[in-house]
């Protein structure tokens, strides 16, 4: 659905950023490099540099999301952007205005960036078709599509402490049915070419026709886990099921969730991640979440080094730019 023509400008720089689908593992390499650069700013006694100061970013979220919004929201503020939150649900579309017209509105406000959440499917690729030239837009997550700064804070994560990911196993496990973050990681994780992409989870719970995507299915935890060096656990999506899907959240961590000896099957040195927020005794067990072989924390801090990378590099500026500024 979003493949390079609409994500790319025509000297094939990033543009909007929508998907991880259909984007170059060069691009995917320069946006991972990018958070590097950006990723120590927080440990400044002024965690602020200008290279996005005169610039309006407003966070569109038609769902709630607190990690995510607040996390762009710290992203546009060190790079010295103006934010504008909006919260869709007391605003103008909940009175009747159609999107088009609120878009419109915000442009003449002469924002530069759209931020945008949304719970249907390709929300984001139709607001990038819609906006005036000099806009960028970046998918904060649609439906059950797409959450790229996700899965890219995720491949940061793992490049941190895997240094490269030609020899990794990773696993990924729980509601890939219903899963926009799934789907994000998988076309990362090939394009970055790991060597296996593993997905885990009950038959209600698998897609259809995922091994298309290039990944091998395993039904039973113990088994998938076997060889693995990277687990990345999902949250039980309860929200968005519809039947009984799960006979029990009990029977599904007995099967499914993640404890420390399920742990224990995969590398000794294999590192836990979760998207969040975390269901504890559903998904993972607190005392794996909370171990020393977790990196859930670590991710929530590089996804504000991500985010800035992708708002800088949509709207044109460089690790040059970066450079000049210090």
């Amino acid at each position: 659905m979003t493949g390079n023509i609409i994500q790319l400008d025509n000297n094939g720089n990033l543009k909007h950023f929508l998907s991880t689908e259909g984007l170059s593992q060069s691009l995917l390499q320069s946006i991972l490099d990018h958070a590097e650069s950006f990723a120590g700013v927080g440990e400044r006694a002024v965690k602020k540099i200008p290279l996005l100061r005169g610039k309006t970013i407003a966070n569109l979220f038609f769902e709630p999301s607190t990690r995510t919004r607040t996390t762009f929201e710290l992203a546009a503020k060190r790079l010295s952007a103006d934010i504008l939150n909006l919260n869709i649900s007391t605003s103008a579309t909940s009175k009747g205005e159609t999107l088009s017209d609120t878009l419109h509105t915000l442009e003449a406000m002469h924002c530069d960036m759209f931020v945008v959440r949304h719970a249907n499917s390709g929300a984001a690729h139709y607001i990038a078709t819609q906006v005036a030239p000099h806009i960028s837009v970046i998918n904060a997550g649609d439906g059950r599509h797409a959450h790229p700064t996700q899965a890219m804070l995720d491949m940061f994560t793992i490049r941190r402490h895997k240094k490269s990911f030609e020899n990794l196993r990773v696993a990924i496990v729980g509601d890939i049915l219903h899963s926009r973050v799934a789907r994000s990681e998988i076309h990362a994780l090939n394009t970055l070419g790991v060597l296996e992409t593993r997905i885990i989870a009950p038959h209600t719970l698998v897609p259809k026709g995922v091994e298309d995507l290039g990944v091998q299915v395993y039904n039973d935890m113990d088994t998938g886990l076997e060889g693995i060096d990277v687990i990345m656990m999902l949250r039980l999506q309860k929200e968005r099921m519809r039947g009984a899907l799960l006979p029990s959240e009990q029977e599904y961590f007995q099967r499914y969730g993640l404890t420390s000896e399920r742990l224990a099957i995969a590398k000794p040195d294999a590192i836990v991640m979760h998207p969040g927020p975390i269901n504890r005794g559903v998904e993972i067990s607190s005392e794996v979440a909370d171990g020393e072989q977790s990196v859930i924390l670590q991710q929530v801090s590089h996804g504000i080094a991500i985010r800035m990378a992708v708002m800088a590099m949509t709207m044109g500026r460089s690790n040059d730019d970066m450079e000049n500024t210090e």
